[in-house]
């Protein structure tokens, strides 16, 4: 019989005490440790020439105490411990190392069919399994074997539970950092939108001044009204709008109309002084050609390919009996029988159809006339319209007139602003600048008249839009 201590305690097969963890078998895989705890050594002998064939590790202790010695150097996956035991019996010692060590798997064996002890056992000690003595070795082994397999499967639950909240917790982190990298590369992507949208806006915005500017060159050297091709495109673009067209071909329409007289930069000073009433036979065929050069000279501009196309059809009319295809009713571009309509009326209104000028009814009662045989009827019905309303031509909401010393930075301006002579200074809906300010007043100090420039007022409820 062991006494307390690491003296009761004996390896299988080896002599001395064991404080290792449990070995590695020959295929690299843990080998499981047993505890066998009697204090009749030959209970012990007997145990381990049974365990002998298997691949355990069996360790031996002839007491409760040195087994719980053992305990706290060896990590044990079983435990196999007699009942009877003097000074600490089986249950006590199973309820101590239950305590101490929860997962180890606990065995009862005993010579006794006390229930009363057996239950204490069970109860106290959580023993996974109790077997009579003398045992049946089959069932012994086969006890062993399913409670070391339900140590193995507990282990790995374990592990796989505890990968699972490792990995739960990576991913956790993972997923911050990548909604951080996600928000972070969103608000990059956003600033970058926000640039290319500010650049897209610079870059319409300067190419419509650029043909306003030239416009301004057209009328400079024809010799018109300053600002009249600005006042068919407005016409063309809000007639465009009030057929439902999209806001690309009213745009096309405004920039036919700045660009409608291109062409006649070709012509000579003496038939560009004529009115059109006024004109040879010969001259009128020759100025009519212009819409031809201007398709000819926007053509490289692949962005005015469809404005082109509208300018070369300007002087087709509705009968079909008109230039240079002959074309008629349906056949003509929308956008060509909307620039006819603005171009004809601000040409009756300057003079430059015929001689004397009309007023505004006798334009519109001349453009009456012509419809159907000139015009598109529902076209000149709806600029009739259009010009019942004092707000329906330029869509603008009120505003204010100013001189030049008043032109403040950050004013936004509701009109161009062009010199006496119509050359364009600043276009319409451009946010003034400093540099621009200083510019204007020295534009001014040359000009003959004051500038009359007009910026936009405080919101106010726009009307209602024309629609035709």
């Amino acid at each position: 019989m062991g006494i307390s201590g690491l003296d009761g305690v004996r390896e299988a097969g080896q002599g001395g005490t064991h404080s290792a963890a449990s070995t590695a078998g020959e295929d690299g895989t843990s080998v499981p440790v047993v505890l066998l705890v009697d204090d009749e050594p030959s209970v012990l002998s007997s145990l381990k020439r049974l365990l002998r064939p298997t691949r355990y590790q069996v360790l031996t202790a002839e007491s409760g105490a040195a087994a719980l010695d053992l305990l706290t150097s060896t990590k044990v996956d079983l435990i196999i411990s007699d009942m009877r035991m003097p000074y600490m019996s089986g249950a006590e010692f199973l309820a101590q190392a239950q305590a101490l060590y929860p997962d180890t798997m606990r065995i009862l064996l005993t010579g006794y069919s006390e229930i009363e002890s057996v239950v204490r056992a069970i109860n106290e000690g959580g023993v996974y399994r109790y077997l009579n003595k003398p045992w049946d070795d089959q069932d012994l082994l086969l006890t062993v074997a399913q409670a070391l397999e339900q140590r193995r499967l507990v282990k790995e639950t374990a592990r796989l539970t505890e990968l699972a909240h490792k990995q739960n917790d990576e991913l956790r982190r993972f997923n911050a950092g990548l909604e951080t990298q996600v928000l972070a590369r969103t608000e990059e992507i956003r600033q970058t939108v926000m640039f290319l949208e500010d650049a897209q806006r610079d870059l319409k915005r300067n190419f419509s001044t650029m043909v306003q500017v030239c416009a301004s060159m057209i009328e400079l050297r024809c010799g018109v009204l300053g600002g009249q091709s600005l006042r068919i495109g407005e016409v063309g673009r809000r007639l465009a709008l009030a057929f439902g067209m999209s806001g690309l071909q009213a745009q096309d329409l405004f920039f036919a109309g700045l660009l409608h007289g291109i062409g006649k930069l070709s012509l000579p000073d003496e038939l560009l002084r004529k009115s059109l009433d006024r004109l040879l036979p010969e001259e009128i065929q020759f100025f009519y050609q212009h819409p031809l050069r201007a398709q000819m000279v926007l053509t490289p501009v692949a962005q005015l390919d469809h404005v082109a196309h509208i300018i070369r059809h300007q002087y087709e009319r509705f009968n079909g009996r008109g230039t240079p295809d002959g074309l008629a009713g349906s056949d003509i571009a929308f956008g060509s029988r909307i620039l006819a309509v603005a171009r004809d009326f601000e040409g009756l209104r300057s003079g430059g159809i015929v001689k004397q000028a009309a007023s505004l009814e006798q334009a519109i009662v001349m453009l009456k006339s012509q419809a159907g045989t000139r015009y598109d009827p529902q076209i000149v019905d709806c600029f009739v319209e259009l010009m019942k309303d004092p707000f329906a031509l330029s869509g603008d909401t009120p505003v204010t007139q100013i001189d030049a010393s008043q032109l403040r930075e950050g004013m936004r301006l509701a009109d161009d602003l062009r010199t006496s002579r119509g050359v364009l200074l600043l276009a319409k809906d451009g946010v003034v600048s400093a540099h621009q300010i200083a510019q204007v007043k020295r534009f001014q100090a040359q000009d003959e008249a004051p500038f009359a420039i007009l910026v936009h007022a405080a919101a106010q409820s726009q009307p209602e839009p024309v629609h035709c």
